[in-house]
C-alpha cells in the first residue's frame, strides 16, 4: 500500500488556486438544484487531501479526464492540472470516454514508475444566473447558451422517438458526426426516465452519468492491469455557472482501486462528508 505523504505542500497548492473565492446566493441556488454538489474549491481540496493519504503527490500522479469537449469543461480540468501537472484526455462529446480501451492503455503507460493515476469523468450541465438548468452565460457572448449542447441535442433526438415526430432516415452513422451519433444511441435506454422527469434538464446529466459510469467501469476493468500501482476513480456531474461564479461538481463515485480492478476503499464520504 502506498505511504501517506505530508499534505501541507500539495493542499497549499489548491488553496493558492482558490485563494480569492467566496460564495454567493448564486452558489446556494446551485446546491439547491443539485443537492450534494461541491464547489470546485471544496472538491479539489478534499480530493487532493484524501489522495495524499494514499501517497499521491504532484510528482507521481497522472491526471486523466473524460469530460466534454466544451471549453467550460476545462475549468475543473485546468485547476487539477495546476496541482498534478499534465492531463491525459480520454473524453469527447458529453464527456463520454471515446478514447476507450486504447486510450486508457496509452494513459497507463504514461504513469510515473512509482506513481498512480486519478481519473475524473462525467457529463456537464449549465445553470444560468436565473436558475435555468441547461443554459449558461459565456464570456464575451450575449446569448445565454445551451449547456451541454451535445446532451440536449441527444435528449431532443430521444424525445422525437418517444413522443413521435422523429424523421425517417437511411443514415445510421456518419463519420463526420460519429460521436454525437454514439451519444444519441447511448441515451436511448433513458427514454421513459427522462419523459417522466419533473425537470428533464435536471435529470438529463444523471442519466448520462449512469451510461458513462458503466462504460468507464468496463474500460478500467479491461485496462487496469497496465497501471503500475493504483487508480483513483472520481465520477460525477460537472456543473458550469456564469463566468464570474464558481463551478461545481456533484461527486457520485470516488473509488480507490488496485491494478487488478479491486476497489480497496470507497472514499466518497471522505470528500463529501456524508
Amino acid at each position: 500500500m502506498a505511504e501517506a505523504v505530508d499534505d501541507d505542500v500539495i493542499v497549499k497548492k489548491v488553496k493558492e488556486i482558490y485563494h480569492d473565492v467566496s460564495k454567493t446566493d448564486y452558489d446556494d441556488m446551485i446546491t439547491g438544484i443539485f443537492p450534494g454538489a461541491l464547489s470546485n474549491a471544496e472538491l479539489e481540496t478534499n480530493v487532493v487531501r484524501a489522495l495524499s493519504q494514499k501517497g499521491y503527490t504532484d510528482k507521481n500522479t497522472l491526471l486523466a479526464t473524460s469530460l466534454c469537449c466544451d471549453e467550460l469543461a476545462r475549468r475543473l480540468e485546468d485547476d487539477f492540472v495546476k496541482v498534478y501537472g499534465n492531463n491525459f484526455n480520454l473524453g469527447g462529446l458529453s464527456g463520454f470516454p471515446f478514447a476507450g480501451n486504447t486510450g486508457f492503455g496509452a494513459m497507463a503507460a504514461h504513469i510515473p514508475d512509482d506513481g498512480s493515476c486519478l481519473v475524473v469523468y462525467g457529463p456537464h450541465v449549465g445553470v444560468a444566473t436565473n436558475g435555468q438548468v441547461g443554459k449558461v452565460e459565456r464570456a464575451g457572448i450575449k446569448l445565454v447558451d445551451s449547456c451541454c449542447g451535445s446532451a440536449i441535442a441527444a435528449s431532443n433526438y430521444l424525445k422525437g422517438i418517444t413522443e413521435g415526430g422523429a424523421q425517417i432516415t437511411t443514415k445510421i452513422q456518419e463519420f463526420t458526426d460519429f460521436q454525437q451519433g454514439v451519444v444519441q444511441e447511448l441515451i436511448l435506454p433513458h427514454g421513459k426516465r427522462l419523459a417522466d422527469a419533473e425537470d428533464r434538464m435536471v435529470e438529463l446529466p444523471y442519466a448520462l452519468y449512469e451510461s458513462q459510469d458503466l462504460l468507464m467501469a468496463d474500460i478500467v476493468q479491461t485496462g487496469c492491469g497496465r497501471v503500475r500501482n493504483n487508480i483513483a476513480l472520481l465520477g460525477g456531474i460537472q456543473i458550469n455557472t456564469a463566468p464570474t461564479a464558481m463551478d461545481y461538481f456533484l461527486p457520485l463515485r470516488f473509488d480507490y482501486m488496485d491494478n487488478q480492478g479491486n476497489v480497496l476503499e470507497d472514499m466518497l464520504e471522505a470528500i463529501t462528508g456524508y
